[in-house]
């Protein structure tokens, strides 16, 4: 556990909802954010290193992503339907964006609100040759294009790329790749991050949608790992192209995923590694394989919400690929990256997974498949952590879902 030192006042944000419907902006510069290196607290105290907590970017309304060009200028999406490109201390809202379905009430995603909007962005790792970025966002589709409850459109996780052209302030070149279909109720469980695995191809989840017959059906996307070639199309080696009947998708990697907001890639082994937000009760972390049953909602380590009846068949069944490690209490993860830099070498080869209920950053120390230690840091001090990237300098950062969001690094105290 770290302990704060000489005088740090925690920096709680308050949250607010975004009432948004279709988004389009323009490539402008966004005043309400802006860069800087502010140092908001000093001297903590964890069990391997001291650090300091410097805000890089504020103003940001709920972010979801960051990301660096090779070059060190850095990609913000914040939900209601903007990318940040960040050159110096120069923030320019890049144009050009895809129709994106946000959220269309004043609930926020924890009152029951809309989770859709523009979610992730990573960078191609050929960037310099090729150019594209790459990102997830809600798609809205006509009152036909969706298959459960009464609004009059529904939506899906789809997956874009473009190129930049800064000089202009806009997205080039866009393209979708990739639709969830058919579209449900708006609303929730979009899960959505990307990575890439290498070998051409790209690696994303989808949530179930809080439809909770979606993730054992592999004739639908919803709760599922989907594997694609990172110029479109399904890869040919998914596990389930050619089963019988004839009819599962050809997209899916692996299946029973409830809402997964963190994907990584083990530095040393190329493992695909997620996390997966439980019921009431029952986070979960765990290692992808293609063709894998993660269970849900056959299996599961919490209950229903309002009613706290319990789900499924318990907490394992045959078939199913059990976790890792189970959260008990929901910390509702989100964002996950493996340390490997030399910026804070005490943390290397850890797992970090940022957690926004409980507002904490989670340390986690890995032998192979067994979590032998878990070190909680940040508690009650940014807000909620929706993202956690290890940046190009080395150091981490943390980005925080609030309605006054912002983009943190964390350094070590003697830097």
């Amino acid at each position: 556990m770290y302990k704060q030192r000489r005088g740090f006042i925690p920096l709680r944000l308050k949250r607010a909802v975004c009432a948004v419907m279709l988004f389009g902006t323009a490539g402008a510069a966004y005043a309400d954010v802006s860069v800087g290196e502010d140092i908001i607290g000093n001297g903590y105290e964890s069990e391997e290193a001291n650090f300091n907590i410097v805000q890089v970017v504020s103003g940001l309304e709920h972010p979801w992503a960051v990301a660096w060009l090779p070059d060190g200028r850095m990609l913000v999406t914040e939900r209601p339907g903007r990318m940040n490109l960040i050159d110096g201390d120069e923030v320019i809202a890049l144009g050009n964006l895809p129709k994106i379905a946000g959220s269309d009430n004043d609930e926020t995603p924890v009152e029951g609100g809309g989770q859709g909007g523009l979610l992730d962005v990573v960078v191609h790792p050929d960037y310099d040759e090729n150019g594209w970025i790459y990102f997830t966002f809600s798609s809205p589709g006509d009152p036909r294009a969706f298959s459960t409850y009464e609004p009059d459109y529904g939506t899906g996780l789809a997956v874009g790329r473009a190129r930049i052209d800064a000089d202009n302030g806009e997205l080039t070149d866009v393209e979708t790749l990739y639709t969830q279909v058919p579209r449900t109720h708006p609303g929730a469980h979009y899960g959505s991050r990307i990575v890439f695995p290498g070998n051409g191809e790209i690696i994303f989840p989808i949530g179930d949608r809080n439809a909770q017959n979606l993730p054992q059906d592999l004739t639908n996307p919803g709760g599922k790992m989907i594997r694609l070639l990172e110029d479109g199309g399904a890869h040919p080696d998914n596990p389930f192209i050619g089963v019988a009947p004839g009819n599962l998708r050809p997209e899916i990697f692996s299946y029973g995923h409830r809402n997964n907001q963190g994907l990584a890639l083990h530095p040393e082994t190329g493992e695909l590694w997620a996390i997966d937000h439980g019921p009431n009760g029952g986070d979960l972390l765990y290692r992808v394989e293609a063709g894998n049953n993660h269970g849900w909602p056959m299996i599961a380590f919490g209950t229903e919400y309002t009613t706290e009846a319990h789900i499924g068949l318990g907490t394992e069944a045959p078939g199913v690929t059990a976790p890792v490690h189970v959260w008990e209490e929901n910390m509702a993860p989100s964002g996950m990256t493996f340390y490997t830099a030399d910026g804070v070498t005490e943390w290397q080869n850890s797992l970090f997974v940022g957690s926004l209920k409980l507002e904490q950053l989670h340390r986690l120390v890995l032998d192979g498949d067994n979590v032998t230690h878990e070190e909680i840091l940040l508690s009650d001090t940014l807000g909620r952590i929706r993202d956690v990237r290890q940046g190009p300098d080395g150091m981490l950062y943390i980005v925080t879902d609030e309605e006054d969001g912002g983009v943190y690094r964390l350094e070590p105290e003697d830097a």
